[in-house]
């Protein structure tokens, strides 16, 4: 099975140090030759790599460690009997600090780009989770006016299959003559309103659905909220002790509603015979 691209990209700075046994060279190169984050990563360490040895500063070896290493390799001691040693003068710089100051530098590019890439990760991980969110929250949103739909339909098809059922038609006044609109009443299971071609009213005003019965004042049944054309259908609660109606109306009303209707009546009605 074929390195993972992380354990693959870890060997750039070691690449560009000559560090890799031929093996790991072959592999990293085939990965360079497809992947172009290594090629760019390559391709800014070399000169830092370059400079490495001259950023250290160069060190000319004590004596005493120079005759160490001729007489380690050679056997004979700088001066002594077993021969003329050579004239080892040593010109290359030491190793160990240029190392350490390679690795210390592949290992801070090396995190600096983790880091970044870190830093990618958890911003797409948060942009996916807030598009979650928004998506639960507009789903809930939808289910909320469904189930507001459905109570709403079923409450409505109670009360116009109810047997005590009593139909109302209203009619527009002079001052809306096109309107018109439709009550069905149930003392057990409330009241089902329509109507078509309710005029606009200005800000502050609402309209407000009115039962008049033989006794006793005008009854709010609720407010209405016509769409643009002019037109609802809504279902309401009545009181289960509210007397038979004898006109249902509809006045203009400060917004929130009165107790009792002052406004100009738009349109009314009396329950069929």
């Amino acid at each position: 099975m074929s390195a993972t691209h992380e354990t693959v990209h870890e060997m750039s700075g070691l690449y560009v140090l000559d560090a890799l046994t031929p093996a790991e060279v072959a592999e990293f190169e085939a990965h360079l030759a497809v992947c172009e984050a290594c090629r760019a990563e390559v391709a800014a360490l070399r000169p830092v790599a370059a400079g490495l040895a001259r950023a250290v500063p160069q060190v000319e070896p004590p004596a005493h460690l120079r005759e160490r290493v001729i007489r380690a390799a050679t056997g004979t001691a700088v001066g002594g009997q077993g021969g003329a040693s050579p004239d080892v003068r040593t010109s290359t710089p030491s190793v160990a600090p240029w190392l350490l100051a390679a690795a210390s530098l592949v290992a801070a590019i090396a995190l600096g780009w983790y880091s970044v890439q870190l830093r990618g990760r958890v911003t797409a991980l948060e942009g996916s989770l807030q598009q979650a969110l928004t998506q639960a929250s507009l789903a809930e949103a939808q289910i909320a006016d469904a189930q507001r739909t459905v109570l709403e339909a079923q409450s409505q098809v109670a009360v116009l299959a109810a047997p005590d059922l009593v139909r109302i038609d209203l009619m527009g006044q002079p001052n809306a003559p096109s309107t018109s609109a439709r009550a069905f009443w149930s003392r057990s299971r409330g009241m089902v309103f329509t109507a078509s071609n309710l005029p606009s009213l200005p800000a502050g005003r609402v309209y407000q659905l009115w039962v008049l019965t033989a006794s006793g004042p005008p009854i709010s049944v609720g407010l209405l909220q016509p769409d643009p054309t002019g037109g609802l259908t809504a279902a309401f609660q009545t009181p289960p002790d509210i007397p038979p109606p004898t006109q249902v109306a509809v006045s203009d009303e400060p917004s929130g509603g009165v107790p009792a209707p002052t406004g100009m009546i738009w349109v009314a009605g009396k329950p069929a015979a």
